[in-house]
């Protein structure tokens, strides 16, 4: 069933025309959930993902040819959503994410979920004038099966299917999965952009810092998402570390760092919540 849905969704994608070729070395995207978002720097990015439930004008924040991406948690609800308690009564919502405790995990299978976010959440966002989604939190769908592969049997499978229904629902509007490596196989080509969170720096919640990531740890990531820009080859691979802003020495070396890979790159400190000019400009 799986692969069927997969081929006819794939199949009508296949057909729309690539991407016009960008210069790595010029084109900007940044990600800001913060509610005062800097419009004179906003409109420098080519593409920005924003939180939707700010009440704002995003026009104000949208450059000449920009993209602008609503924030949808496909793994997690943060229980200020409104729609919270339905899901939880509904049993749609498991456990808190004991990084962001918040936040429950979703459970993909479950219809109410399916419900509303192809019904409530992604339409809302439309109507209010985004170009499209970024999917966050896919990975925490891929492990809440590893961790219980009996009880969560079929999320892998019923996320894939839910960011293809997406596809299907919605053919014109631009996708940005984050990570969501599990799923990836089944989806590379319903999707736009593909971002490699944490690359090569990360938050550690353990020690409370930031942190340079191996090698290996890079080259795990990069090898996903090359292998996903080989069977998708209109498919842009962006690029999100963490570092903080007044290390300009370091932030500048990520950039340079995931540009050589040609990769896009974006770097910004943990919490998100405001636009962080890349050193130099």
């Amino acid at each position: 069933m799986m692969a069927a849905v997969a081929a006819t969704v794939l199949g009508k994608w296949a057909h729309h025309p690539a991407r016009a070729m960008i210069d790595p070395s010029s084109w900007r995207w940044a990600v800001d959930y913060g509610a005062n978002s800097d419009p004179a720097l906003a409109r420098r990015y080519q593409l920005l993902v924003l939180e939707p439930d700010h009440a704002r004008e995003i026009a104000k924040l949208r450059g000449p040819h920009s993209v602008l991406l609503g924030y949808v948690s496909l793994g997690e609800v943060e229980k200020s959503r409104p729609y919270f308690q339905d899901l939880l009564a509904a049993g749609a919502l498991t456990k808190p994410n004991p990084n962001w405790p918040d936040a429950r995990m979703a459970d993909p299978r479950h219809p109410a979920w399916r419900l509303v976010l192809l019904d409530h959440i992604i339409p809302a966002i439309l109507a209010r004038g985004y170009n499209g989604i970024f999917i966050d939190t896919t990975d925490s769908v891929e492990a809440m099966e590893q961790a219980e592969p009996l009880e969560n049997k079929g999320m892998i499978d019923a996320a894939a299917e839910l960011i293809l229904a997406i596809r299907s629902r919605f053919p014109d509007i631009q996708i940005m999965l984050n990570r969501g490596y599990a799923v990836l196989p089944q989806v590379t080509g319903a999707i736009n952009y593909l971002l490699g969170e944490a690359m090569a720096s990360r938050w550690n919640f353990t020690r409370n810092s930031y942190e340079l990531l191996s090698d290996e740890d890079w080259n795990w990531q990069a090898t996903r998402l090359r292998s996903a820009q080989s069977a998708n080859p209109a498919l842009r691979i962006l690029t999100l570390d963490y570092w903080n802003s007044e290390d300009m020495g370091q932030t500048a070396a990520l950039y340079a760092r995931e540009r050589k890979a040609g990769f896009l790159p974006y770097v910004a400190t943990l919490a998100l919540d405001h636009l962080v000019d890349e050193p130099g400009g």
